[in-house]
């Protein structure tokens, strides 16, 4: 199934992510230094198994797909974005998250109020630059991003964020792709990820 997911992946990157870096953001990815493939989504919250964090990413890139195809966001607001916009803000947004994720197990109390030892994934950044800016940092040392995909990746946690509440809204106001994605994140998290 892993399999299946990092294949999707490298299908969808390599139709769309034309640009200039790209392919050496795909090496690094790829690479043993990277744990994009295999990484969980979140420490113990949604996708918290292997290959989370590629499944996620996935999830998020066809809400995102689906959200630009709609009739009223094409034709009533009249939004538009490439295929390699969507790509990149879809399946990057979250790099933050490679490499900080480390294996562990945590007790618990099962359903008859006994403790038990289960897997679980303990975090630990070695390079805290929060959340959206991090996956900018990371991927604009590979490739350029345009405007609209680096604050759409910047501000895709939207309003849960902690702090720039201000600046959220105006990211919003003036990136329509920041809205997008952000909405497209949720409904991956709370919706397709959350179903037991």
């Amino acid at each position: 199934m892993a399999t299946d997911r990092k294949a999707e992946f490298l299908g969808l990157y390599n139709q769309f992510v034309k640009r200039e870096g790209a392919d050496k953001l795909l090496e690094y990815l790829t690479s043993p230094a990277c744990d994009f493939f295999t990484a969980p989504a979140s420490t113990r919250f949604h996708l918290s198994t292997e290959g989370g964090l590629v499944e996620h990413s996935l999830n998020v890139y066809a809400c995102l797909k689906e959200y630009c195809l709609r009739a009223r966001v094409k034709n009533e607001y009249g939004l538009a974005f490439t295929d390699e916009s969507i790509a990149i803000s879809g399946l990057l947004h979250d790099l933050c998250k490679v490499n900080v994720y480390q294996k562990s197990m945590r007790n618990v109390k099962d359903k008859n109020g006994n403790w038990q030892s289960v897997p679980s994934y303990d975090y630990s950044d070695q390079l805290p630059y929060g959340h959206g800016e991090k996956s900018v940092y990371i991927i604009s040392g590979f490739m350029k991003l345009t405007r609209e995909e680096a604050f759409a990746i910047r501000y895709h946690m939207g309003f849960s964020a902690e702090g720039e509440k201000q600046n959220v809204s105006q990211a919003f106001e003036q990136f329509p792709l920041a809205l997008a994605l952000s909405i497209s994140d949720m409904e991956a998290t709370y919706y397709i990820e959350a179903r037991p």
